[in-house]
């Protein structure tokens, strides 16, 4: 199973949607089976009848991804939680909001985005308690949907420019690594624990044929993960 994260379409360069773009056109040559850990979208919000319209050519490319038969599962990230009917009845992707426990390639995972469990900075706990309330999603539904994205996007480019210090990165990847490594201890139903969020590649095998993986940010170069029955590899599309 192929897994991918944070590319963070809409806020990055055009090349990094294209590069996306070109991978999802190589599944399932590379891969049978695709996992989205979160942050595929710089942002995504689902109305009743309104999605955003500028992720229009990757969804398309989802789209026929799906129509090749291929399983697509999508965990939702802080940028991307609140989807809804239009991914799993018109994409027919398996979507979570948030935290699920899946099998990866045969194996029981835990599954999340990474948000919320480790945070290492106060803005980022702050807008997970936040971004995550009923009154929140409440009130941005009410508002008019351009209106409403303008301020996410406005929002999201602050944000990220206050979570680029490398020494809150640091410790966001080593906390995240304990986390991983304390679930499985825990959880010995528990194979794979598949985090992102932190945009750091990542493996640590543990005993018992156990694993946590990082498959690092998309919009870094590409990179992705490749889960199987017997092992585990982190890539780089080219």
């Amino acid at each position: 199973m192929l897994v991918v994260a944070d590319a963070h379409l809409g806020q990055v360069p055009p090349a990094v949607a294209a590069a996306f773009h070109r991978f999802l056109d190589a599944v399932p040559d590379l891969g049978d089976a695709l996992l989205i850990n979160g942050d595929l979208f710089d942002f995504w919000f689902e109305y009743r009848a309104v999605i955003p319209r500028r992720h229009f050519g990757t969804i398309a490319k989802l789209h026929s991804v799906r129509t090749r038969g291929v399983p697509v599962t999508f965990v939702g990230g802080n940028h991307d939680r609140w989807g809804g009917d239009f991914l799993t009845k018109d994409l027919g992707i398996a979507f979570y909001a948030g935290e699920a426990e899946i099998d990866v390639a045969g194996r029981r995972a835990f599954v999340a985005h990474g948000d919320g469990l480790t945070e290492q900075h106060w803005s980022a706990r702050l807008m997970h308690r936040v971004t995550r309330h009923a009154a929140t999603i409440r009130l941005f539904r009410a508002l008019h949907p351009d209106l409403g994205f303008w301020i996410a996007h406005q929002l999201s480019r602050k944000l990220a420019d206050t979570t680029r210090d490398r020494a809150v990165l640091d410790r966001a990847e080593r906390a995240q690594a304990r986390y991983a490594e304390e679930l499985l201890a825990r959880r010995p139903d528990l194979q794979l624990a598949i985090l992102a969020h932190t945009h750091r590649p990542a493996i640590a095998e543990l005993p018992n044929g156990r694993a946590y993986v990082n498959p690092g940010a998309f919009l870094d170069g590409g990179r992705y993960a490749m889960v199987t029955r017997d092992g585990i590899e982190l890539k780089t599309f080219q």
